[in-house]
């Protein structure tokens, strides 16, 4: 496969605001890539979980939503469903793993506990924009239990007529009646997971999954009348190759997804045990994982998706893709949206919510969990009090990381700071990444080049004030 500095793909967009970069596809460059694949966050938020401490408790999580819910501002709601019935080996989610199909019940109970709880401490219902299922398997629920919980949300909070409702299924453990359901339910965004359609990978993830099975599941979600399906892909995957994912590709090509997430393995078995099931010996070189990555995004782009950003293709006209022409592209714990929401409302162990200007995580077992609502408590972990500092550098980076570009003057006047003032060590830092072509930085303007979009993360950790610790960086995954 071809090596050095080359665009695989353009479009022909023009932005609705000058300051935002044209969504152009990125730039492949196999040495820059390699050079810059260190570890760095995801920014899913900032500062990013790792940085939540135990002072941040249930009454201080009780204080925060005593703000929310008596104004039109809208809010967005996660629910985190961890049952499984097997185990995937390459999974570094928060989940049960069980086949015993009764244990639901009593976490559905606890479940529907904790958001009438939460909506007690709120001024009042708030006008729901998003729901989102993840886990886990959300359908390990029962209908009676899914439904079940979809009350508990509906009783709680007033959810909008147009609102996106999503659920993340795995299609080994749904059929067409099961869609049929959803859809009865308000379910109207499904996210589908594939990972890779090749049986011997497969085998090696613990994850043997039909292309038919999944067919079935998309065409019933369209007959059922979802507004999208999204198909979550993994390079690096063992025994994966340039030429069997290429297969994939085609096959995922063909089933016609509105979007698609490509998301590259993390090997971190010291972390999650289940990857010790998989052989080190059997994971793809660094060469055949970059090759692999340039070859998808140039398949992708051929097939008519545009790169959103890290890990996320979306059609032309999808509202991610709107969003991202416009300006109003976001970035929360399930990546990139559209959704307008600034206040995230999580459920559900280990779940991550965002409540006014604070981040809070709740305990991640159930027995913490159960204990917790026992005694009358918001199961909280850990969370974080956004300073006015983190205020700004998030508003920072999640510009690169959504527009790939920052207008410095516009910034300066809407958070109140002189931008070049307050931010000249990090410009000062970007000058290395100027010189390689990531970025270019002029008067009143950054801008994240082709070359550097695949490596946004690398430029958005330069204002990440947490990270000028070279050794607390080492935690995080690569960013290829």
């Amino acid at each position: 496969m071809a090596r050095g500095a080359r665009t695989v793909a353009s479009m022909n967009v023009i932005p609705l605001h000058p300051h935002i970069a044209r969504a152009d596809a990125p730039a492949f460059d196999a040495g820059l890539l390699a050079r810059y694949d260190g570890p760095g966050p995801r920014y899913t938020s900032y500062p990013t979980a790792d940085r939540f401490g135990p002072e941040f408790a249930a009454d201080r999580y009780v204080e925060a939503l005593s703000r929310l819910g008596g104004t039109v501002a809208p809010l967005s709601l996660y629910v985190h469903l961890p049952f499984c019935d097997s185990i995937c080996y390459y999974c570094a989610c928060n989940k049960v793993v069980t086949r015993d199909r009764t244990r639901s019940a009593r976490y559905v109970e606890y479940l529907c506990r904790e958001i009438a709880a939460v909506r007690r401490h709120m001024a009042g219902p708030g006008r729901v924009r998003q729901i989102h299922w993840g886990g886990g398997t959300p359908t390990f629920l029962t209908s009676a239990e899914q439904a079940q919980v979809m009350r508990a949300l509906l009783d709680a909070f007033d959810l909008d007529p147009d609102a996106e409702v999503a659920i993340e299924v795995d299609p080994r453990k749904v059929d067409a009646a099961g869609i049929a359901r959803l859809a009865e339910l308000g379910f109207n965004r499904l996210s589908v997971g594939v990972q890779d359609f090749d049986h011997d990978v497969q085998v090696a993830v613990n994850r043997v999954q039909g292309e038919p099975e999944t067919r079935a599941v998309i065409e019933a979600a369209r007959h059922h009348g979802f507004d999208s399906v999204n198909v979550d892909l993994i390079y690096g995957l063992p025994r994966q190759t340039v030429a069997s994912f290429a297969r994939t590709l085609d096959r995922v090509a063909d089933l016609a997804p509105d979007r698609i997430a490509l998301y590259g393995y993390a090997h971190v078995p010291h972390l999650f045990k289940p990857q010790r099931s998989i052989a080190r010996e059997e994971l793809p070189d660094a060469a055949t994982r970059l090759a692999t990555l340039e070859l998808a995004i140039a398949r992708l782009a051929a097939a008519g998706y545009v790169y959103i950003g890290m890990d996320h293709f979306a059609r032309r006209d999808d509202p991610l893709a709107v969003a991202q022409r416009a300006g109003r592209l976001r970035r929360n714990f399930q990546g990139y949206t559209a959704d307008s929401a600034d206040d995230l409302l999580a459920f559900g162990i280990s779940a991550i919510g965002a409540p006014g200007d604070a981040y809070v995580q709740n305990v991640r077992t159930l027995g913490d969990y159960y204990a917790a609502l026992d005694r009358s408590e918001l199961p909280v972990l850990r969370g974080h009090a956004l300073s006015a500092d983190d205020r700004v550098r998030r508003a920072a980076i999640h510009a690169l990381m959504c527009d790939f570009a920052l207008d410095t003057a516009a910034f300066s006047a809407r958070h109140g700071v002189d931008f070049e003032r307050t931010f000249a060590p990090e410009l000062a830092a970007l000058a290395t990444l100027a010189a390689d072509g990531l970025v270019e930085v002029r008067p009143g303007a950054i801008r994240v080049t082709p070359r550097g979009r695949l490596l946004v993360r690398v430029v958005a950790k330069v204002f990440d004030r947490y990270l000028r610790d070279d050794a607390v960086a080492a935690r995080y995954s690569k960013v290829i």
